[in-house]
């Protein structure tokens, strides 16, 4: 069994995160409906969310007081995505720094996009027949 990687599997929540923004806005824009649905990245924001990492963390901690946006900061391209009249009407973008962005190669693979989508749904109906 392999060891948990916190830093790796927040990577891929991630992208699971951009996966799944760009199937849905392609299926609501496929059956018409008027709903955006768009990715970001925030930037580099200083949270705990590594709080049980060790060492390296620790420095991280210390430096990212004075590298890292805080959590204010990190709210701008979040709320420029989901306010601003420049992005009305517009879904399946990802946006970083208040500001459409290029994706990555992996968060812009449709064929991922959807098998993380059927599996998800998978998922879902398994979790709903047992309960």
């Amino acid at each position: 069994m392999s060891r948990y990687e916190s830093s790796f599997a927040y990577i891929r929540s991630k992208l699971a995160n951009v996966l799944h923004a760009n199937e849905l806005a392609r299926r609501l824009k496929e059956d018409g409906v008027e709903i955006t649905a768009n990715s970001l990245h925030p930037g580099i924001v200083l949270t705990n969310i590594f709080r049980e990492g060790g060492f390296l963390n620790v420095i991280l901690g210390f430096v990212g007081k004075y590298m890292f946006k805080n959590v204010h900061q990190g709210a701008a391209t979040t709320c420029y995505a989901a306010l601003h009249p420049q992005v009305k009407g517009k879904s399946g973008l990802y946006f970083s720094e208040c500001k459409i962005a290029q994706q990555g190669s992996h968060a812009a693979d449709t064929e991922l996009a959807t098998k993380l989508w059927d599996f998800s749904l998978d998922l879902v109906k398994k979790c709903s027949q047992n309960s």
